[in-house]
């Protein structure tokens, strides 16, 4: 049996041999860029004719990689061997699926600078950020690889004296399995793993912003000796990959993180019965948030202060958990938003790999870019900008951290979800105004409360209608094992990534008696 789980330690910068060791890996890195990746079906390396140019966004000039772009063909060769590599591969032992999880995470750990520097190239992660991202991996496969095991074992049933009776969690089938660019290696790794460890097999279309790391995190399936045709590589667009895939009868079930309009289209195709589909498909979805901290007169202010700041500018605002709404006390309000302001005025921003310093890098892409400012210059129209508002110095994608003050609740910045960093701070008269603002928005994910008053710490924990409330800590930054992640309403079907109950969801009960 393995050890207690225990979460990965995260990297300390300040030592010298941390730093150095880091510096080596943007040093291997960066001498890999512009490489092809193909296609991987069943274990076999596929060309493909057009490629997805994956672009550095602080400098986009570079190219970080050359991703195979899969075809409809494609998925269907794939899905074609994953459905008879589901039929040997659900017969493989509980734990000795689990062991496979436990030498990926050992690899990770002795490749996990590595990784880090991948995302700080491809999608402009900060040295921190990209750390937590590739240890939050890491646990991921620790604890689903135990959590199999639990599930494979006995599981508690009122015994009686005429019949012996068994309850096993079985797998579904065949899943596609696509997660974000915010958390390329995290999510990917966490949904990825959970699927095939419950014993389903895979297709994995990781985002067009970030199939290189995807196709590293292949690289080491690989060498861990995962049988090939578990998990297959299948980079592609969402119109013409995504949609056929989701689709298609033999898809047994779907692991989304994304956008909310995503989000619901996959639902939606999911539920459509399709001619050979012999089951109802099961969607396991991860989608937007519009979430808040709300910031109580009764305070420690100074640490209320930088948990917003954090919350609202780590990772450029890009977390679907990112602080987007304060909700402060009228009675410091003011005080509390100057505050902010010369906190969030101390943040560096530059291309992320030229120091361990540099807290803000680029947004993702162009696009990206784009909606923000045009929020941004919605925002000007619907309070007042007293930070930021501009994009930043520098060849990429660089955004000002951005803050406006007096704000409406209803306000289109206040309601819709930008993924960048813009911070709105909203006035509230007291707390229960403070809570009902918080609850305003069609999202429910991660929410935060800031009070040294234990009755309105209790009053959140009831009414605060999110799936992870935080009490006096940032609402970003759930640890595997310590905060089962998932939200409520338009955040998506709760799933409880990192929780007891994620393999559920990627499983089926069945019960087996027989006469004593």
């Amino acid at each position: 049996m393995p050890s207690e789980f225990k979460n990965e330690p995260l990297t300390d910068f300040s030592k010298t041999e941390n730093e150095k060791a880091m510096k080596d890996a943007l040093a291997k890195v960066s001498s890999e860029l512009g490489k092809e990746y193909d296609l991987i079906i069943g274990g076999k390396r596929k060309k493909t004719q057009d490629r997805i140019r994956s672009v550095d966004p602080s400098d986009p000039k570079t190219i970080i990689g050359l991703a195979a772009k899969a075809t409809s063909e494609d998925a269907e060769e794939a899905i074609k061997v994953a459905t008879e590599t589901f039929e040997t591969w659900k017969q493989v032992k509980p734990e000795t699926r689990a062991e496979y999880l436990f030498k990926a995470a050992a690899e990770m750990r002795k490749r996990k600078h590595e990784f880090s520097a991948w995302m700080v190239y491809e999608v402009g992660k900060s040295w921190i950020e990209a750390d937590a991202d590739t240890a939050e991996a890491i646990d991921f496969l620790e604890f689903y690889g135990r959590e199999m095991i639990r599930y494979g074992g006995e599981q508690p049933l009122t015994r009686i004296p005429t019949e012996k009776n068994e309850l096993r969690y079985i797998p579904l089938g065949v899943g596609a399995v696509i997660p974000p660019w915010n958390f390329p290696v995290a999510i990917l790794v966490g949904m990825t793993s959970a699927a095939f460890v419950s014993g389903n097999t895979v297709l994995l279309k990781p985002s067009s912003d970030a199939p290189v790391v995807a196709a590293k995190f292949m690289e080491l399936l690989e060498d861990t000796g995962l049988p090939a045709g578990v998990v297959n590589y299948v980079p592609g667009s969402g119109a013409q990959v995504g949609d056929y895939i989701v689709q298609h009868p033999k898809t047994r079930f779907i692991a989304f993180t994304g956008s909310k309009e995503v989000g619901l289209r996959i639902n939606e195709q999911a539920a459509i019965h399709r001619e050979g589909q012999i089951w109802i498909k099961r969607a396991i979805l991860e989608m937007g948030g519009k979430d808040s901290i709300v910031v109580d007169k009764e305070v420690d202010f100074d640490a209320a202060v930088k948990s917003v700041v954090g919350s609202a500018f780590g990772f450029q605002g890009q977390k679907c958990s990112a602080c987007s709404r304060a909700i402060i006390l009228d009675d410091i309000y003011d005080k509390f938003v100057r505050s902010v302001v010369e906190e969030t005025a101390k943040i560096t921003q530059a291309a992320p790999y030229t120091s361990k310093d540099v807290y803000m890098g680029p947004v993702v892409n162009e696009a990206a870019c784009d909606k923000i400012l045009e929020y941004i210059e919605i925002g000007k129209t619907e309070g007042e900008l007293v930070h930021g508002g501009m994009r930043a110095a520098g060849d990429g994608y660089f955004i000002q951290p951005t803050i406006f003050t007096e704000v409406s609740p209803d306000a289109r910045i206040s309601q819709e979800e930008i993924f960048g960093p813009v911070l709105a701070c909203i006035r509230a008269k007291d707390i229960d105004d403070a809570l009902r603002i918080a609850n305003n928005t069609e999202y429910g994910l991660t929410g935060s409360i800031y009070s040294t008053n234990r009755e309105h710490l209790e009053k959140a924990g009831d009414v605060f209608h999110v799936g992870n409330l935080y009490y006096n800590r940032k609402c970003t930054g759930a640890l595997v094992g310590v905060h089962p992640f998932g939200g409520f309403n338009m955040s998506g079907t709760d799933s409880k990534a990192g929780g007891r109950d994620y393999l559920f969801l990627f499983t089926q009960a069945k019960s087996i008696s027989e006469v004593i």
